[in-house]
């Protein structure tokens, strides 16, 4: 059992500050012809003096069960196509995705860098350092299970003892994806809501679609391409940064 790490939703960053004028100025620095723009590892958003913020760098293993969707969701959360077919990922694969967000009480925004690493189930199993060399200095553990596959949410608690031994202090937080494909469901909400009773953990859900199209291409606007994504970013931010507040002593742990 783990107690819950998530604090009430919206308790300690603004959940609709990407909306307001100064979120979208803070936005438009991850953006590129109004997508968002993929940095290279040593690459960084570039603000102007205007827009003065922290970074905050958190890297997060995702892990689930072969075709759950890790990577459609990993390139959801970066702003990019997400992947038509399946293909198992070989080896470590690992990608950044920056996200502004402003905590509450504070006039100072914070640029959050999740370093997301990725590794196929089968490499998992069949080299042993994988697994470590994803989970080393690791600030979050996604676990993923699809709505379309309940044996991959069944076997979430045994994903978790595989992975995590209850020593580690990492971040547990469980996803459900394709949760668009409700006419193929195999989880309930029942179900979700059992498990989190349980299992006291967070449990976030995310489409696997790509959002409408133009014929050019590009997303309808910003905030289509982004209506998926925010909910998750921000429930990671604000995780973390309650985990940080705990660590530096500047909240209570029973938040």
């Amino acid at each position: 059992m783990h107690r819950p790490l998530l604090p009430p939703p919206g308790s300690l960053i603004s959940p609709e500050w990407q909306q307001s004028e100064e979120g979208r100025d803070y936005l438009s620095c991850i953006l590129r012809r109004r997508k968002r723009r993929l940095f290279g590892l040593i690459e960084r958003p570039v603000l102007p003096p205007q827009l003065p913020a922290d970074v905050a760098n958190y890297k997060i293993f995702v892990c689930g069960k072969s075709g759950v969707g890790k990577t459609a969701l990993i390139a959801k959360l970066g702003g990019l196509e997400v992947p038509s077919m399946h293909h198992e990922t070989t080896g470590i694969q690992t990608s950044r995705v920056f996200w502004p967000v402003r905590p509450r009480h504070s006039e100072r925004p914070i640029i959050f860098c999740f370093h997301f690493w990725d590794s196929g189930e089968s490499a998992l199993k069949k080299f042993d350092h994988i697994l470590q060399a994803c989970k080393e200095k690791s600030d979050a553990v996604l676990f993923l299970f699809s709505f379309t596959d309940r044996s991959s949410f069944e076997d979430i608690p045994a994903l978790i003892s595989r992975t995590l031994s209850q020593e580690e202090d990492v971040a547990r937080v469980v996803i459900g994806t394709k949760f668009d494909q409700f006419m193929h469901t195999d989880v309930t909400d029942q179900d979700i809501s059992d498990f989190q009773q349980t299992w006291q953990l967070p449990v976030m859900r995310v489409r696997s679609v790509n959002g409408p199209r133009l014929s050019d291409g590009l997303s309808l606007d910003t905030r289509t391409e982004l209506s998926d994504a925010t909910p998750v970013l921000n429930g990671l931010a604000e995780l973390l940064w309650h985990r940080d507040q705990i660590t530096a002593g500047l909240v209570a742990s029973d938040v």
